[in-house]
């Protein structure tokens, strides 16, 4: 492909991943198996590796996960919280300690620590003289929710570090002294026993019951009254530090038996391996234990086991070098496919979806699964009636893995898209490069349910009260047809909606209220803008401190807003240019809705400024200097690139020390940056 169709595939992609990223950390509903997910990951890093000057800072290949959710606060994690890359064979395992090798060429031995990799859900914990004082979910990998209050109702997680002189020391080590600060990290679950005596519960009091005891998990973290979360049966396996000021390690086996020692759980699978071959060993011995475990797993993670080697692996922009995820394979079985139906999302793409005739697989009850387009159905030659594999991927939502075609009897259908919608009747068109199919109609009952569903939801004005049913209702008896409706509804329209009473009209009244005075961010992320997600959202926030203001900007001057191309420039100014939309602008005006304006800092005299810090400080620790950096407007990065403008440069600097220099990038030793930050004065 050319460039262009380069770009285009690109931000597709992103679309795409940033899509699937909200609806599995933000919202515990995935929509597709973690395969299918690695499988756009990969393409858009072929793609970036191949275009690297095409890659942007906004990119999910350099971030983890989704934004903190608002409602819990956002906090910075000391040290970031990075994802892994992923392996699935034997071979892949090898080549990850190849890459390790030809990283440490001068090593002649790599140990490593294997550990289960469990499906829960990561946290960070901060211990501030031995006292839990904060407890973040991952988040985007450099910012978490604040879920403290929740956090401290799990049994697991100690409260205090107790001290030398309380402690019980183990069999393998003394306890040590505790630092006076330090990340510990780990993986909040719901053990499998648990989770069916928490569903059986929740039966009979008529709640519907989880999905799997993953979403249990998160679910039960995310709570608003810790009380809530406090009756949930949860539990949490520590698997690494981040911070720990004070504190000297020489290995991650070191780490793990010192956690244990301070009383944190600590999974008794983990085991040293000499080498890639005995890592092998352990992958395929703890696959064979799977389903005999109390919790679910979907793989193993290996780690470098010495620190100083990770150290000098470090990391690429959202993965350590040190560690590899090896994930299991799927669980299995086989059904019919009974039909193919065709659901219309937000944006108007079409995606079929498998009816199967039920089956169990993992002890969960399948019967739908997605078939994602045409190209992929012409793939993999998917027909009504076919006999199918099928597998949970990840152990959450099911995928057809193929046909077995020598079940065929001749009377099975082929699937091919309908050319007009299933919900309006509106022509059906595939943009040349692209696999989508979707609906032109601007008045599509499916879209307007979608786009009102995403207006509502928790990313954008968070109205509580309007899930999917309520909006759906609302559609279909045609008291909402946009987003600006819902501001006109009243008790006595509520009123007719089937099982709502005067209660539940009145309180959704009340959100409804509260609502109109959105920050201008989220106001800009809900009016469902393609290819403007959180992140762009709060870039075009923070330029155009008004809405007024971003309506009226030119598609040249949205291009000079940092990270922002031409296609995501053509689409915001060509959605402030659509009557269709400005009409509905207007009328969240005159129904009252005033986003807040976004108020500037008053000293950022480093903004627009990316750092690149390199060796030691003297002064002041590397996560202090870069919240230094960070509190003056600047921006920090891991890896020097052409859009550096200063690297720092303190003891035992590095090789991003001698690329700055080819490079012609500013130097700073220590000196130099507090004299330009001020640093002596904080």
């Amino acid at each position: 492909m050319n460039r262009d169709e380069a770009l285009s595939r690109m931000e597709t992609l992103k679309e795409a991943i940033l899509y699937h990223n909200r609806r599995y950390y933000q919202l515990d509903a995935p929509e597709i198996t973690d395969a299918d997910y690695d499988q756009l990951l990969r393409k858009l890093i072929d793609l970036e590796t191949e275009y690297p000057d095409l890659a942007t800072p906004d990119s999910p290949t350099q971030r983890v996960g989704a934004p903190p959710l608002e409602k819990f606060g956002a906090v910075a994690h000391l040290t970031p919280m990075l994802s892994l890359a992923n392996a699935f064979s034997d071979e892949e395992i090898r080549e990850f300690d190849r890459r390790c090798r030809r990283f440490l060429e001068d090593e002649k031995t790599i140990s490593y620590i294997v550990e289960p990799k469990l499906d829960g859900l990561a946290v960070n914990l901060l211990y501030e003289r031995g006292a839990l004082t904060v407890g973040l979910t991952r988040g985007d990998g450099h910012i978490g929710e604040d879920i403290t209050l929740n956090l401290r109702t799990i049994p697991t997680i100690p409260l205090i570090i107790p001290r030398p002189e309380n402690a019980a020391p183990t069999a393998e080590t003394k306890t040590p002294s505790v630092p006076e600060r330090i990340e510990v990290r780990g993986e909040v679950c719901m053990e499998r026993k648990a989770f069916r005596n928490l569903n059986r519960r929740r039966a009979e009091e008529e709640a519907p019951p989880f999905a799997n005891p993953r979403n249990a998990a998160a679910g039960s973290l995310r709570q608003l009254d810790s009380r809530i979360t406090a009756r949930r049966p949860l539990t949490m396996f520590c698997y690494a530090i981040g911070t720990a000021e004070g504190a000297f390690f020489r290995t991650h086996a070191e780490v793990l038996r010192t956690l244990a020692a301070w009383g944190f759980r600590v999974n008794p699978l983990i085991r040293p391996a000499v080498d890639i071959e005995e890592c092998i060993q352990h992958y395929h011995r703890i696959g064979g234990l799977r389903e005999q475990l109390p919790y679910d797993i979907d793989g193993i993670v290996i780690k470098v086991d010495e620190l100083a080697l990770q150290e000098r692996l470090g990391a690429v922009s959202r993965s350590p070098r040190w560690a590899v995820a090896c994930k299991f394979a799927a669980i299995q079985g086989q059904t019919v496919i009974e039909d193919i139906i065709v659901q219309v999302g937000r944006t108007g793409v079409l995606t079929p979806v498998a009816i199967m005739r039920p089956v169990r697989i993992g002890g969960v009850m399948v019967s739908r699964a997605t078939l994602h387009n045409q190209d992929e159905i012409d793939r993999k030659d998917i027909r009504t009636g076919d006999t199918v594999v099928i597998q949970r991927a990840g152990d959450v939502i099911p995928e057809v893995v193929e046909v077995v075609k020598t079940l065929r009897t001749g009377a099975e259908r082929p699937f091919v898209m309908p050319e007009t919608c299933p919900e309006c009747n509106s022509r059906v068109v595939r943009s040349k490069g692209e696999a989508a199919h979707r609906c032109i109609g601007i008045a599509c009952p499916a879209q307007i349910r979608e786009h009102i569903a995403h207006f509502v939801s928790r990313g954008a004005l968070d109205i509580e009260g309007l899930g999917e049913k309520m909006v759906a209702q609302l559609v279909a008896g045609g008291l909402i047809g946009d987003p600006a409706d819902i501001f006109f509804l009243t008790k006595e329209k509520l009123l007719g909606l089937e099982r709502t009473a005067d209660k539940s009209a009145s309180n959704l009244l009340a959100a409804i209220g509260r609502a109109k005075k959105p920050p201008l961010d989220r106001l800009i992320f809900a009016l469902g803008i393609r290819h403007v997600g959180e992140q762009t959202a709060k870039r075009l926030a923070d330029t155009h401190v008004t809405l007024d203001a971003l309506a009226a900007a030119t598609f040249e001057e949205l291009q000079t807003i940092r990270d922002i191309g031409p296609e995501v420039a053509a689409s915001i100014a060509g959605f402030f240019r659509e009557p269709v939309n400005l009409h509905v602008l207007d009328k969240l005006c005159r129904a009252g809705v005033v986003p807040q304006e976004t108020v500037r800092p008053k000293a950022a005299p480093l903004a627009g400024k990316s750092f690149v810090f390199t060796g030691t400080l003297g002064r002041m620790g590397r996560s202090e200097a870069k919240a230094l950096v960070q509190s003056l407007g600047g921006k920090v990065d891991n890896s020097v690139t052409k859009t550096t403008h200063y690297v720092v440069a303190g003891e035992a600097a590095g090789s991003k020390l001698e690329k700055a220099g080819r490079s012609g990038i500013a130097i700073l030793d220590e000196e130099g940056f507090f004299a330009l930050t001020g640093g002596d004065e904080n």
